[in-house]
C-alpha cells in the first residue's frame, strides 16, 4: 500500500510543496529514502524507527521505500521526520489517513517520539495558501510562527502519538495552547539607547535623521572616541516601527535562519546587525549547503553597521554592491540558486587613517604616506560611489557647538521628524509601489510627479556632475538625498538649497 503525506521545503525564503510517498511491500526488511535526501534526511531512518516504536506503534519489518517528490530538488533538514513517520503508519494501516490530503506536516522527531521545532516554518506556512492548503500540523514549539500566518488553521503537537490520535479522530485540530495569530498593525518601538546621550556632533545627527527618513546609506569618518559607534547604535530608535507587512518579510528571513525568538510569531523591532570585521563573504552575503541568509539579509528593513570598514576583507566588502543597488542578494551554489531580500540602511564607520588621528589638531598622525594610501585603497571607488553620505566627525569636544542646538534632540523627537517625512514619501510614491526615496529608480527619478525637482536644483546637480567629476549614479543618489531633505523640511519641491545640502553630505570625492 502507498500512503501520501504532504510537507514543505524552503528555496530562499519561499516554501514549495514536497510530497512524501511511502510504499510498504513484502521483501527483506529495509527502509530507504529517495528524492535527493541530504545527510539529515537520511539519518531520519533511525529517528523515525525509534520514535514509532517508542510511541506505542509497531515499525513494519518489510521493505519500506519513501520518495520525497519532486525528486530533482535536494532535501535538507530534519523537518521530514514527522511526515515520514505518519506515512509509514498510514501505509501500514496503523493510523487513519482520511484527512492527510488537506494538511501539510512538519517536524523533527526525538527518539522517544517527541516533536522538536524546526526552522523555516513561518516561510513555509506563508506559502501554503498559494499551494492550495489551509492547514498545517507543526511541533508545539513552532505554533507561534505558524499561527502568525493569516487564515491558516494550525495543529500543534508535542508527540507523534498525539498526531496519531488526531488522525484517528478524523481531523487534526489545533491544541488549546496554540498561539493566536498576531494582530495586523504596527508594534511600538522598544526602548533603547537615546540620541540625546551623544553630546555635540550636530552634523552627524542631522545626517542620520536624513538617512533614517529616506533609507539612505552613510559613512561616518572620525578619530577614536568621536562617537561613531554611539551614533550608529541609536539609529534604530530613530526609525519608525515595522509595519505588519515588513514584520512578515523580516520574520521569514529569521525563520529560515533559525533565529526567530522562541515563542514569538514575528520579529517585533527593526534589525540591527553589527558583524565583526573578520566576517567572511559567506557570513555577510549568505551561503552554505543548503544556503542560509547572511548578515546582509538579516539586516533587511533595518540597519547594517560595519565598524572599522577598511578592516573588512576586500572581497567581502565588494559584495555590498549588489544589495546597495538592488536591495537583494543572489546566491549561486551547487544545486541551488536562491535570492534573499537585503534592503537595509548601511551605516559604516572608519578612522581617517590607520592610527586614527589624521588632521587632528591635538594629536599628530603617525602614518606614512604609503600606509595611508594603502588604507584608503581598501575601499574601492565603485563601493564609495554607492554610499549616499560621508560625514566627517570632529573630536568629541570640538563637535560641541557654542549654542549646542542639538543637545535636547531625543530619539523620540527625531523619530517624529522621520515619521512625518516618511508619510510624505509614502503618499507621493504610492503610484510607483515604493515607500522611501532611496528606492527611486532611474525611471522614477525622471518623473516630475515623484521627485518635483526645481529647474535651479536640477541645474546645480548637473553642474556638480561636470565640476566635481561625479558619476551619473552619484548624481542620482544626490537627487534622492535632496528629495529626502525636502521631505524633512515639508517642501513639495526640491529646491536648490536642498541639493546644496545633499552635495555637502556627499563629502570629498576621490579618484
Amino acid at each position: 500500500m502507498v500512503a501520501r503525506v504532504f510537507s514543505l521545503g524552503v528555496a530562499g525564503i519561499d516554501g514549495y510543496l514536497v510530497t512524501v510517498e511511502v510504499d510498504i511491500a513484502p521483501g527483506l526488511p529495509c527502509f530507504d529514502i529517495v528524492g535527493l535526501p541530504g545527510a539529515a534526511v537520511r539519518e531520519a531512518r533511525e529517528r523515525v524507527r525509534a520514535a514509532v516504536t517508542n510511541s506505542g506503534y509497531t515499525f513494519p519489518m518489510r521493505r519500506i521505500i519513501a520518495n520525497l517528490a519532486p525528486g530533482d530538488i535536494p532535501k535538507a533538514g530534519a523537518l521530514y521526520d514527522l511526515p515520514l513517520a505518519v506515512g509509514i503508519l498510514a501505509a501500514d494501516g496503523q493510523v487513519e489517513s482520511g484527512c492527510l490530503d488537506r494538511w501539510a506536516l512538519l517536524g523533527e522527531l526525538s527518539l522517544d517520539g517527541g516533536l522538536r521545532p524546526v526552522r523555516g516554518v513561518l516561510a513555509m506556512c506563508l506559502s501554503l495558501p498559494r499551494l492550495g492548503f489551509r492547514a498545517a500540523a507543526v511541533p508545539l514549539g513552532n505554533a507561534a510562527e505558524a499561527a502568525a500566518v493569516p487564515g491558516l488553521e494550525v495543529g500543534s503537537f508535542e508527540r507523534l502519538a498525539d498526531v496519531g490520535r488526531a488522525l484517528d479522530s478524523g481531523i487534526l485540530t489545533a491544541r488549546p495552547r496554540a498561539v493566536e495569530p498576531e494582530p495586523d498593525g504596527e508594534r511600538p518601538v522598544e526602548g533603547g539607547p537615546d540620541l540625546a546621550d551623544v553630546e555635540g556632533q550636530d552634523g552627524a545627527k542631522r545626517a542620520l535623521i536624513i538617512a533614517a527618513a529616506g533609507g539612505h546609506n552613510v559613512l561616518l569618518v572620525g578619530p577614536p572616541g568621536a562617537g561613531k559607534t554611539m551614533l550608529a547604535e541609536r539609529l534604530p530608535g530613530v526609525l519608525p516601527p515595522l509595519t505588519y507587512a515588513e514584520r512578515l518579510e523580516v520574520s521569514k528571513i529569521y525563520s529560515v535562519a533559525g533565529l526567530l525568538p522562541s515563542g514569538r510569531g514575528l520579529v517585533g523591532s527593526r534589525p540591527f546587525r553589527a558583524p565583526h570585521h573578520t566576517a567572511t563573504a559567506a557570513g555577510l552575503a549568505g551561503g552554505g549547503l543548503p544556503p542560509l541568509p547572511g548578515e546582509f539579509s538579516l539586516a533587511h528593513r533595518g540597519i547594517l553597521f560595519l565598524d572599522e570598514l577598511p578592516e573588512f576583507r576586500t572581497a567581502a566588502l565588494e559584495l555590498l554592491r549588489q544589495p546597495l543597488e538592488e536591495g537583494q542578494v543572489h546566491l549561486a551554489r551547487k544545486g541551488a540558486n536562491v535570492t534573499y531580500p537585503a534592503r537595509f540602511g548601511l551605516v559604516a564607520a572608519m578612522n581617517p587613517c590607520p592610527c586614527g588621528y589624521l588632521g587632528d589638531a591635538r594629536k599628530a598622525c603617525r602614518c606614512t604616506p604609503g600606509r595611508l594610501d594603502a588604507y584608503r585603497r581598501r575601499l574601492s571607488g565603485p563601493l564609495l560611489d554607492r554610499i549616499d553620505m560621508r560625514v566627517q566627525l570632529p573630536r568629541a569636544t570640538e563637535g560641541r557647538s557654542a549654542r549646542r542646538p542639538a543637545a535636547g534632540l531625543t530619539s523620540a523627537r527625531a523619530r517624529a521628524l522621520v515619521a512625518e517625512a516618511r508619510a510624505r514619501q509614502a503618499e507621493r510614491l504610492r503610484p510607483a509601489g515604493i515607500t522611501v526615496n532611496a528606492e527611486l529608480g532611474p525611471a522614477e527619478l525622471r518623473s516630475p510627479e515623484l521627485v518635483r525637482l526645481s529647474p535651479a536644483a536640477r541645474s546645480l546637480a548637473e553642474r556638480a556632475v561636470a565640476g566635481l567629476g561625479l558619476s551619473l549614479r552619484a548624481r542620482d543618489r544626490i537627487i534622492r538625498l535632496a528629495r529626502t531633505i525636502a521631505d524633512l523640511e515639508g517642501s513639495a519641491v526640491v529646491a536648490e538649497e536642498h541639493v546644496a545640502e545633499a552635495l555637502g553630505h556627499r563629502g570629498e570625492e576621490r579618484d
